[in-house]
C-alpha cells in the first residue's frame, strides 16, 4: 500500500545552534545530514567537576549562556564558529582559555569547550515546532511570540494553523520539497519542555508563565523531535508534506 502524501505547510524559518545553549543563527537554507543540520550543536561546554551522566553546561544552569554569540572569521572553512562574542561585545577564540575562564567565572565552576563530530543533543538531532503553537503558548503567557525561546531547528507555517497540531504526527514522516529524493524526517517523540522556554533570548531574564502555559494546555509538550531518514537541502519557503 502506498502511503498518502499531503501538503501541510511550508518552512517558515531554519535555526542552527553551533554551541549548545548559546545564541543561535537563522539560516535561509541548510544541509540536513544524518546527524541533524550540519554545524548544529557540534560544540558545548563540559562542566569539569561534574561526574553525572550529563555534564554539559546548558542555559537551564547558566541562563547567561544565551547571551554569548558564536561567530566566524573570514578564514573559517566549515560550519563551525571560530570565536564567541560575549555579552560585553568582546570576541574571544572559541577554544581559548579566556572564553572558558569567562564562562566558568559566571557559572562558578571550571568548564571546558569540547567538539563532538555528531553533535551534542538532549533527545534527538532535529526539532520542529509550528508557529501557531508558539503563538498560542506565548499569548497565554502574556509574552511576545518569540520562537527563539523554544530553540527549534525548523519552524513550520501550517496551512491549518491549529496549535499543537504537530503533536499528532508521531510515527509519520515529514518530507521537504518535491520528488523522491526530498529530505525526510521521521517524527519520533514529543518535545517535553524545560525551564529554558522561560528565558528571554535577548536578556536571559525569566518568565515562568511560559512553561506554566505549556504544562497547562498541552501536558508540557511543545513541538516534536525526529530522526533523519533521507538527507538533503532544506530551504526557507519550501513546501512540507506529511506521509
Amino acid at each position: 500500500m502506498i502511503a498518502m502524501r499531503v501538503e501541510i505547510g511550508h518552512v517558515e524559518a531554519i535555526f542552527r545552534y553551533p554551541v549548545k545553549s548559546m545564541a543561535g543563527e537563522q539560516l535561509e537554507s541548510a544541509q540536513l545530514g544524518w546527524h541533524g543540520i550540519e554545524g548544529d550543536r557540534r560544540l558545548a561546554f563540559r562542566r569539569v567537576n561534574d561526574r553525572s551522566g550529563f555534564s554539559w553546561l546548558t542555559a537551564s544552569k547558566l541562563p547567561e549562556l544565551l547571551l554569548f554569540t558564536p561567530i566566524r572569521d573570514g578564514s573559517a572553512q566549515d560550519d563551525l564558529p571560530t570565536h564567541v562574542r560575549t555579552p560585553y561585545s568582546q570576541e574571544l577564540p572559541i577554544f581559548g582559555d579566556e572564553l572558558a575562564a569567562e564562562v566558568g567565572r559566571r557559572y562558578g565552576s571550571p568548564v571546558q569547550m569540547l567538539q563532538m563530530r555528531h553533535g551534542i543533543f538532549d533527545d534527538a538531532c532535529i526539532s520542529v515546532i509550528a508557529s501557531s503553537t508558539v503563538r498560542e503558548i506565548t499569548q497565554l503567557a502574556g509574552q511576545g511570540p518569540d520562537v527563539r525561546r523554544f530553540r527549534p531547528n525548523i519552524v513550520f507555517q501550517l496551512l491549518q494553523g491549529v496549535p499543537f497540531q504537530e503533536g499528532q504526527w508521531l510515527g509519520r514522516t515529514l518530507e521537504f520539497g518535491e520528488g523522491d529524493e526530498a529530505p525526510a524526517v521521521s517524527v519520533t517523540m514529543h518535545d517535553v519542555r524545560c525551564s529554558v522556554v522561560n528565558l528571554d533570548p535577548d536578556s536571559a531574564s525569566s518568565a515562568p508563565e511560559v512553561l506554566k502555559a505549556v504544562v497547562r494546555v498541552n501536558q508540557n509538550h511543545a513541538g516534536i523531535y525526529g530522526t533523519i531518514t533521507r538527507t538533503g537541502r532544506i530551504t526557507s519557503g519550501q513546501s512540507i508534506f506529511l506521509r
